[in-house]
């Protein structure tokens, strides 16, 4: 009898070693479930805030791009010139065009019309054409930006500018030559090309 009583109290101990060490994986297993949550709530709600943001980003972006920016057409003419090939003599006939920006100053808002006071008459004095204004001032700029245009184009061979990647190239070429020429009275928003002929 005596034998039983520690196989009992053994018996005990390994019971309540058991129930704490059951205990013990049970807390630790709800304490990290806990964390793991908290953790992973928090990373979710960063990364949902981060991405609600860029897609905020991305269409105002969107809306921005929309709206194509229009400016005023400057033609610079037709041009004529040799290209850079070197087995065989070609040249190039083109047109072009460029689109620069506008100023605020360009289109003045009318005043408001009435009775005009010009000596009883009771009519306005005609208002200078905006149009007309602009072209004067690029008239300006004209031989420099012509010289660009053809120093661009006469240091290009055929087989570069038969391609869409190639003319592209060139207007980008032309469209930055052009903005330094300017010096940023206004910006260049396209370079277009007319009549292309490569012969």
């Amino acid at each position: 009898m005596a034998n039983e009583q520690p196989d009992n109290n053994n018996k005990q101990e390994m019971t309540k070693f058991l129930i704490v060490i059951i205990a013990s994986i049970v807390i630790m297993f709800i304490v990290s479930i806990i964390i793991n949550y908290v953790v992973v709530e928090n990373i979710i709600t960063q990364k949902l805030t981060t991405l609600q943001l860029n897609t905020e980003e991305l269409a105002e972006e969107d809306s921005e791009s929309d709206e194509v920016q229009k400016g005023i057409i400057v033609d610079l003419g037709d041009f004529i010139l040799n290209l850079c090939d070197e087995n065989a003599k070609k040249y190039l006939k083109v047109n072009v065009a460029i689109e620069v920006t506008k100023k605020d100053t360009d289109f003045p808002k009318e005043d408001a019309k009435g009775g005009g006071g010009h000596g009883g008459h009771g009519e306005a004095a005609p208002a200078a054409d905006p149009l007309a204004a602009i072209q004067a001032e690029m008239n300006q700029y004209k031989p420099a930006i012509r010289d660009a245009v053809i120093t661009n184009l006469s240091s290009k061979t055929s087989a570069e500018l038969s391609t869409a990647a190639g003319k592209e190239l060139s207007k980008e070429q032309i469209t930055n030559d052009i903005n330094s020429i300017l010096g940023g009275e206004r910006e260049v928003l396209r370079v277009s090309f007319g009549q292309f002929i490569i012969q």
